[in-house]
């Protein structure tokens, strides 16, 4: 086992006690799977780690501010190996993976990529995988942060389900910013040219197997590359640093505040299995993502119909806490759930935050009363000090709503 070597820090305060605490150890244990890419993450300086499915995510290398700008301005290395996949093949591959989700998937062809929700049978979300088709039974979901795999698994044996559902030799790479294009071009030649947004293609790099999608969880221009063999890793990872140090690559974490201003939620922070579609997401999105008049009897079509049909009691909306910097961008990864006022009541909760660098505010989400929810109403945020600081509803997308900067196709 290796280890994060931890620092400790002391405080006087007049009249009391001199306070010694010393942060606790994270061991790579080997419980916590690591990524094919690992050992060059390290390499490449990644100063910490957080768990994802089971694994090491490397969170930042050196400042996450420097990194969203890296971001936005140039071009990116992310290592989401975290992003398991859930394949299901056979006969009966399609009507399984149609059934976990409430999007009409009958809409989704070979070569095709779609964001979808699935939900259990009150209706409660349970994942909100990327979803590519790389054949007519043959599926990947890209997962957030659950064991996804053993409701599918489940599933396909109560049903009795002529399929197969594993966990494929498949690990992503998020290649990143507006200058990912020229990246990937350098990388793949007009095979790129050819990738619209939200759409697949299998490819090869140095005899590397690898599928191509144009996704990512940013709001910028970008793809993911899927390694489909893991002891390739490293070299992956150098042909990609090398191919990218004119475009001056960066490998960064997850950017946390690009992603709220793209208004894309986070599962377990945004949005968990005790929320239902209709309290996350906007009517605009919502038209495709939940299509309840399909033919297809999924789970918890029924559910859905009826919340649709009585509505919500709270919503999750997009809020806006001007005036200085609250938090660091290292320490907003864990100060969220922040209570909400409206007078004297707590009312609801902050479940993400970050201060953005291009928009000069601190934007977040924040789970509230539905009475609550309307452009410009007034809350208070309270702050861990028992402070309180006046946020204000605000719409969401933060930037670009029309998502013209990932949907930009390649001029000429």
């Amino acid at each position: 086992m290796s280890q994060i070597p931890s620092t400790t820090n002391s405080s006087v305060t007049p009249g009391q006690e001199t306070l010694s605490l010393v942060e606790p150890t994270v061991m790579f244990h080997c419980r916590v799977r690591k990524s094919p890419f690992f050992k060059s993450t390290r390499k490449a300086g990644a100063r910490a780690f957080s768990t994802y499915n089971h694994m090491w995510l490397p969170s930042y290398y050196t400042d996450p501010d420097d990194e969203y700008w890296a971001l936005v301005n140039h071009v990116t290395l992310w290592d989401v190996s975290v992003e398991r996949m859930v394949e299901i093949t056979g006969p009966d591959a399609f009507v399984l993976t149609n059934m976990l989700t409430p999007r009409d998937l009958t809409k989704c062809k070979v070569g095709q990529c779609k964001y979808i929700v699935v939900c259990d049978e009150y209706g409660g979300i349970l994942n909100d995988p990327v979803l590519a088709r790389l054949g007519e039974n043959h599926f990947w979901l890209a997962l957030a942060d659950s064991d996804l795999i053993l409701w599918v698994k489940a599933l396909a044996f109560g049903l009795k389900m002529d399929v197969s559902v594993t966990e494929p030799d498949v690990s992503p790479l998020q290649i990143q910013g507006p200058k990912s294009r020229d990246l990937m071009h350098d990388l793949f030649g007009k095979l790129i040219d050819g990738i619209k947004h939200y759409h697949c293609v299998e490819a090869s790099l140095d005899g590397i197997p690898l599928l191509l999608t144009r996704t990512g969880y940013t709001g910028e221009l970008g793809y993911e590359i899927y390694l489909r063999d893991g002891s390739r890793a490293e070299d992956l990872w150098e042909r990609i640093i090398s191919a990218g140090k004119p475009y001056k690559i960066q490998p960064i974490g997850p950017c946390n505040v690009r992603r709220i201003e793209a208004g894309m939620m986070s599962l377990g922070f945004d949005m968990t299995m005790d929320d239902n579609p209709f309290q996350i997401y906007e009517p605009k999105m919502l038209k495709w993502l939940v299509d309840l008049e399909q033919d297809a009897d999924f789970i918890g079509k029924e559910a859905l119909a009826r919340i649709n049909s009585e509505g919500v009691k709270r919503k999750l909306v997009g809020i806006e806490i001007p005036g200085d910097r609250i938090v660091s961008a290292v320490d907003a990864f864990e100060k969220t759930h922040w209570d909400i006022r409206a007078g004297a009541e707590i009312i609801g909760d902050l479940r993400s935050m970050g201060y953005s660098p291009k928009l000069e505010t601190t934007i977040g989400f924040a789970m509230v009363p539905i009475e609550y929810s309307e452009l410009g109403m007034r809350l208070d945020i309270v702050l861990p000090s028992g402070d309180t600081r006046e946020a204000t509803v605000v719409e969401k997308p933060f930037v670009d709503p029309e998502q013209r900067i990932q949907k930009a196709q390649p001029a000429g």
